[in-house]
């Protein structure tokens, strides 16, 4: 029979039931040790596979894991969430277990509620966190098994992320190093946890150098282009030395407002990254920044939600794996 072989041959075979033999193969239920032996022997010796579909019947698994990916307009396009989909489907595909992906924000969670209330999947990751998170919330009293990307002071949520914190924090303390003193910051919504991290890493190396920042050089909730224009002239017409973005979404749009008002990188503002993708690959001057290796964080996720689909005690993990870019922007 081979691999053809069927859980019913199985039990026609042994003279049990069907039951039986799924709770032999599976190893939950009540069932004696004798016939769980004599099952296991007979199907290690007719090389039987259960098939996904049969294996999750057996074991009340759908061998699903969802996504949920944010619904801002353009997210898709940045290359963080592209590379932690990669590295999370290549975990998902050896463990044997497919991806869906739901997009799910803070004003819509509709979708993921369907998936999850459905019995689609065995748990989920969440692809970044929130301040308020009405996605952790409601995948709390699911009861479904998750994991977060992204950090959270919540300690109900299990949680993997890189050290952002220590990255900024020494990227902002290399530059004061060289010299750049009067530095400006511009990020995101402040209702992400990332942005208040980088914020908080940011300041730190300051404190760190005994210097005092410049806080009405500080600008987050920025979501276009106009208002990324407006800052660059406040920056400029404050004498900044320099300016880091949070992203390099950010940078890509300071490149092009300075190019417009002919202001020149680096000879007349210095430009730095707390993220580097591929959005930056052909920038001219090359810009200095923060690398990391978002295909690795997004399979770690993944094996730390089957860990904890299988039961097992799983801890919160802070990946340290960055690297400083120093390059021609910072010169």
């Amino acid at each position: 029979m081979g691999t053809k072989l069927t859980i019913d041959d199985i039990a026609e075979a042994l003279g049990v039931s069907k039951t039986t033999v799924s709770r032999a193969i599976s190893g939950k239920g009540r069932i004696g040790r004798e016939t769980r032996g004599r099952v296991q022997e007979y199907i290690q010796a007719h090389n039987y596979k259960p098939n996904v579909i049969a294996k999750g019947l057996a074991q009340q698994r759908t061998y699903n894991i969802v996504v949920a990916w944010p619904g801002d307009p353009g997210i898709v396009e940045l290359p963080f969430f592209q590379n932690c989909l990669i590295g999370m489907s290549q975990a998902a595909e050896d463990a044997g277990y497919d991806i869906l992906v739901s997009v799910a924000d803070s004003k819509d969670i509709s979708k993921l509620q369907r998936i999850v209330e459905n019995h689609k999947v065995d748990g989920a990751v969440l692809t970044r966190t929130l301040v308020r998170d009405p996605l952790a919330a409601y995948l709390k009293e699911s009861g479904l098994p998750f994991v977060a990307i992204g950090s959270t002071e919540d300690p109900e949520v299990l949680q993997i992320d890189n050290d952002h914190y220590a990255a900024c924090r020494e990227l902002t303390s290399v530059l004061l190093a060289k010299g750049i003193r009067k530095l400006a910051l511009i990020g995101g919504e402040d209702n992400l946890v990332i942005t208040q991290t980088r914020r908080s890493g940011f300041l730190a190396a300051f404190e760190d150098a005994k210097i005092q920042p410049d806080r009405s050089l500080i600008f987050t909730g920025t979501d276009g282009q106009a208002e990324v224009t407006d800052m660059v002239d406040e920056i400029l017409e404050k004498k900044a030395d320099g300016v880091i973005c949070m992203d390099d979404f950010f940078a890509g749009n300071v490149m092009e407002v300075c190019k417009s008002r002919k202001i020149r990188i680096p000879e007349d503002l210095k430009l730095a990254s707390f993220y580097d993708s591929s959005v930056l690959d052909y920038a001219s001057p090359a810009v200095t920044s923060l690398n990391f290796n978002d295909r690795r964080l997004g399979a770690a996720a993944i094996r730390m939600l089957l860990d904890k689909i299988e039961g097992k005690e799983v801890k919160n993990i802070r990946l340290k794996t960055y690297e400083v870019m120093l390059r021609e922007s910072t010169k």
